[in-house]
């Protein structure tokens, strides 16, 4: 991509003088400028066999009237030149800051090949893209923690011709497409009537500015400069680790030439478990007990854990058991990353009732209300109806057919109907 930076004799360019002004021309001048030689060069307005050309000198000319209509900047400039901007090139901006980030920042714009092209300054390598994917494991995983080993298919900088893409000792030509900067222009229409420009990798050369013939191509690769490879690799996953947490291979994405490969995520999806439910480091799980040990107590193995171990609960008699009433097991939750800690157990009581009929005589009856709490106090009444009644009914079919906004989902029919509008019921 062509730059307001150095120019093939390695001196800066003046951004001035791209731009036809004066030193000391006003924003305003500036401004005119720029509108003026954009139009000339803008990709659209010339004909197909000079577009390349005119991309390259309305990115010139659009970086150059970015630096110069900021103020800040345009001091800088106006001080150290394009250095200001280039710590290569002895700039102020710190060893680590690479221009192209700089100018991506500045212009909204990625850039492919080095910048300006012949005799621009050394630069660090891009890093390349991670690869992000999701891995579904077990509440029993995540409980003990595991070592999963697998075969990543990959792709790697050819050994043959080193990521040239070329056969040895061959010199290769420079893309005529993107002149060599790795990247063109593109647009895309983004809506009716609106388009956006932005810069891509350009498919003649794949990013690398440069192209073989076809028989001064790697047999290996056959100038596509990298191969597919499989290489074992292995993640470990944390005992106590959760939904959503990341395991990050370092390096191990698709290599590509002239970058810093990025890393393989693995993204963390919890299975259901058909026991227990987890929040944080808490588990849960249904404790199902029988009529007697609710009444009366028991001492059993009430569930087994997700690392095998049977979990013993000896409840007392005397102490009567309700349905929904939850036990607190301390301890017994998910491990946590750092030190020996875990969370904590909620059984929640589920009292099975036995089947009807399942007293076969009047004596038996008779026993056992003896042994269990009377009925509550008579209701007195003037008049009493006695009444048929259905014993398996539904409780969400009440207020069915009512028209009553509080049965079931009437609160958004009724916002669906008027159109968004809530109704109120009638107080």
């Amino acid at each position: 991509m062509a730059s307001p930076g150095p120019d093939a004799n390695g001196d800066d360019v003046d951004l001035y003088e791209l731009l036809g002004v004066d030193k000391s021309a006003s924003q305003n001048d500036i401004k005119k400028a720029y509108r003026k030689l954009a139009l000339q060069h803008h990709p659209d307005k010339v004909p197909e066999e000079q577009r390349a050309e005119s991309e390259v000198k309305f990115k010139s000319v659009t970086q150059a009237y970015e630096i110069l209509r900021d103020e800040d900047k345009r001091a800088l400039y106006d001080k150290h030149g394009m250095a200001a901007f280039d710590p290569t090139r002895g700039g102020g901006m710190g060893e680590e800051v690479d221009i192209n980030d700089i100018l991506a920042q500045m212009f909204g714009m990625g850039v492919g090949g080095g910048m300006g092209g012949p005799g621009a300054g050394p630069r660090r390598p891009r890093r390349g893209p991670d690869e992000e994917s999701k891995y579904t494991v077990s509440l029993e995983d995540l409980y003990k923690g595991k070592t999963v080993k697998f075969a990543a298919n990959k792709n790697v900088i050819c050994g043959n011709c080193k990521g040239t893409g070329g056969k040895e000792k061959v010199k290769p030509q420079q893309c005529d497409r993107c002149k060599g900067h790795g990247a063109v222009e593109a647009f895309r229409q983004v809506g009716p009537g609106l388009v956006t420009r932005e810069t891509a990798v350009c498919d003649r050369c794949q990013g690398s500015g440069n192209y073989f013939k076809e028989k001064d191509r790697c047999k290996k690769c056959k100038g596509k400069r990298t191969v597919p490879e499989t290489k074992p690799l292995e993640i470990y996953i944390p005992r106590g680790s959760r939904q959503g947490e990341r395991i990050v291979l370092e390096g191990e994405a698709d290599q590509h030439p002239d970058q810093t490969p990025g890393n393989l995520v693995f993204v963390l999806e919890e299975e259901p478990h058909d026991v227990f439910n987890r929040i944080g480091n808490d588990l849960s799980a249904d404790l199902d007990i029988t009529v007697a040990e609710a009444l009366c107590g028991f001492s059993r193995v009430v569930v087994k854990h997700l690392d095998g171990r049977g979990i013993h609960i000896d409840h007392p008699r005397g102490k009567v058991l309700h349905p929904g009433q939850v036990l607190k097991v301390e301890g017994e939750g998910m491990p946590q990353k750092r030190g020996d800690a875990k969370g904590d157990l909620y059984l929640i009581i589920k009292i099975e009732f036995p089947e009807d009929g399942w007293l076969k005589d009047d004596a038996a009856y008779e026993s056992l209300q003896k042994l269990l709490p009377g009925p509550p106090p008579e209701i007195k009444t003037e008049e009493v109806d006695e009444v048929s009644y259905d014993d398996d009914a539904d409780i969400d079919e009440m207020g069915a057919d009512s028209g009553d906004p509080r049965f079931g989902e009437g609160w958004e029919d009724d916002d669906d109907e008027a159109g968004g509008q809530p109704q109120c019921a009638q107080q």
